[in-house]
């Protein structure tokens, strides 16, 4: 009927979205608005097409979800423009689906509208802070172009923040920033004294709202408000697989479509971890390989973390060569004014020479959290050996380009 209805639009006046019924009233007082009817018209059969859409992926899938169907139709509606995309010469805007889900449900009490670069890096921190989402301890997430520059645990928000601040403070500078629990006076406290772009929690206290709400910039957000039996970290483990379990992904030309990598959880090592070397780990350094592995999960490709006692020490990431990105973690460990002495390292892909095992032991490193896989792994075992380290491989690689 609203198909049939919108093909007479220069008669008739169609309306699918609750929205547009104010509009559409005041325009039936003034006149015949041909151009709006036309406009409502175009909803229509967009609203039909994915309406459409759904209807022939469930019957294609014999009634079975499939994240990467024979075609793939997305519909989304516009949400907002935005004032620019990443640089001021780029128009854009931010689409989402008909529920909210993601950072589409975030909701925002205070600050100026979300750019787009704010979105991406909102992204960015909330991926970071999925392997911690069921964790008991406080987790903290510091992003700065859509990747870490610091991420620590603790037993209070605020020795998390402390942690995760020292792993880079200068880069921390205009920042997005994630977390897992409310945030609470004293850690609003700490926060208010560094330039934050986004900064999004479960809640905050009304004491943390007091004090974060003087800087009149700082965009505070929330994740969506959860039902009975919810927790707040269901949301965090739910990102990027609601409304789909699908990652898309542009290029000139077409898109690209891949299903979202499981996040490793902090906490108890995996069983499927194969400790490679004749030296086995301590508790403790077992414990710091958990937390390395889990924040590394969130580094652009070549990432190498370097961490111990629940925080990161140095990152580098986005490499061209492994080797660079060693050299980097360890350097930027040294700018923050951290002995590395006794940490652990963790390498999103294999090592493919004994190189970047020799740059780690030479800096420092007691264990290192890898995949494993490379035709060279005995050449770098051999190494770990020679220096008395532990190698751990989790057989799984993480890489984030």
């Amino acid at each position: 009927m609203i198909r049939a209805a919108a093909k007479s639009h220069t008669q008739v006046w169609v309306v699918v979205d609750p929205d547009d019924y104010s509009t559409v009233v005041a325009a039936i007082d003034e006149g015949e608005a041909p151009e709006l009817r036309r406009q409502l018209a175009a909803k229509v059969f967009r609203h039909i097409s994915a309406y459409d859409a759904s209807v022939a992926e469930y019957l294609n899938d014999g009634g079975e979800y499939q994240s990467l169907p024979d075609r793939l139709d997305v519909p989304l509606q516009r949400i907002k423009m935005l004032r620019y995309g990443e640089n001021p010469d780029q128009q854009a805007a931010f689409y989402g689906p008909d529920d909210p889900a993601g950072l589409s449900a975030l909701e925002q009490h205070h600050g100026k509208e979300l750019s787009y670069n704010n979105l991406l890096d909102l992204d960015g921190a909330l991926l970071a802070l999925m392997p911690f989402a069921r964790s008991n301890r406080a987790a903290v997430c510091i992003i700065k172009h859509t990747t870490p520059c610091g991420l620590a645990v603790s037993d209070t928000l605020s020795g998390a923040y402390e942690k995760a601040l020292a792993t880079d403070p200068l880069s921390a500078f205009g920042s997005a920033i994630a977390v897992n629990q409310e945030v609470d006076a004293g850690t609003a406290k700490l926060m208010s004294t560094l330039f934050i772009e986004c900064l999004v929690a479960p809640s905050f206290s009304d004491e943390a709202i007091a004090v974060l709400t003087q800087k009149k910039n700082i965009r505070l957000l929330t994740f969506p408000a959860t039902s009975s039996g919810e927790r707040p970290g269901d949301f965090l483990a739910s990102h990027s697989r609601i409304p789909e379990a699908r990652l898309v992904r542009s290029v000139y030309g077409g898109l690209l479509a891949q299903t979202p990598p499981e996040p490793p959880s902090y906490g108890p090592a995996d069983v499927s971890w194969k400790i490679v070397t004749e030296r086995r780990p301590t508790e403790v350094e077992m414990d710091d390989l958990s937390f390395a592995w889990a924040a590394i999960f969130a580094v652009k490709s070549n990432a190498i973390l370097i961490a111990r006692d629940g925080g990161v020490l140095g990152i580098g990431a986005g490499q061209m060569s492994r080797v660079d990105s060693s050299k980097i973690a360890v350097w930027k460990a040294g700018e923050a004014g951290f002995d590395i002495t006794g940490s652990v390292l963790a390498s999103d892909a294999f090592f493919p020479f004994r190189d970047g095992v020799d740059e780690a032991a030479e800096a420092g490193v007691k264990a290192v959290v890898q995949p494993g896989g490379s035709i060279r792994d005995e050449e770098v075992i051999g190494a770990a050996d020679e220096h008395g380290l532990v190698m751990v491989f989790t057989g799984r690689r993480l890489f984030r380009h």
